[in-house]
């Protein structure tokens, strides 16, 4: 398959999961899924966790800290050169105006990177429900049409690959 043909299958899945224009309970949860995994949100609860927290996770939200930093420096790079353009769209102005490059999507790689950490370094209560989260994130963030479903897949295998090494690395 050429990579225009490739293209413009993605462009027509991510089309046909798009909520963003659509009244109902289904926009308003994907609109909520799709703010859930911004980056001010986790660094704001990733610092009460620390300030707050007991020793123990101290270290998990420092450790996790660096590898949300350390992810989206990748996520910003790998954003610059390929330099792909967000699907057209109304909702979102905020994304679209501090950063209009979609491929990788940092939200699907955040939510992912955050549930891989979580198996390893925290209870298994929260892991299941991040895993349950970061799935519904990616997809949010294609159904409000802000990314491209390669955008999402592209930023769950950067999330996979980060957060095992962050497992690795900051054990």
């Amino acid at each position: 398959m050429s990579l225009a043909r490739w293209l413009e299958a993605d462009a027509h899945w991510s089309e046909h999961l798009r909520v963003a224009e659509q009244p109902g309970w289904r926009r308003t949860a994907a609109a909520v899924l799709a703010h859930s995994g911004d980056s001010w949100f986790w660094g704001l609860g990733l610092a009460l966790l620390w300030w707050r927290g007991t020793p123990a996770w101290r270290g998990v939200a420092g450790r996790t800290f660096i590898a949300v930093a350390a992810l989206a420096l990748i996520v910003l790079v790998i954003k610059f050169v390929v330099r792909r353009r967000r699907p057209q769209g109304e909702w979102g102005a905020i994304y679209r105006t501090t950063d209009p490059h979609s491929f990788p999507s940092g939200h699907a790689a955040r939510a992912i990177l955050l549930a891989v950490l979580a198996t390893g370094w925290a209870p298994a209560w929260t892991a299941v429900v991040l895993w349950v989260w970061a799935p519904l994130v990616a997809l949010a963030r294609v159904a409000m049409g802000l990314h491209y479903l390669s955008d999402v897949i592209a930023g769950v295998v950067l999330g996979l690959a980060a957060g095992g090494l962050a497992l690795s690395l900051l054990a």
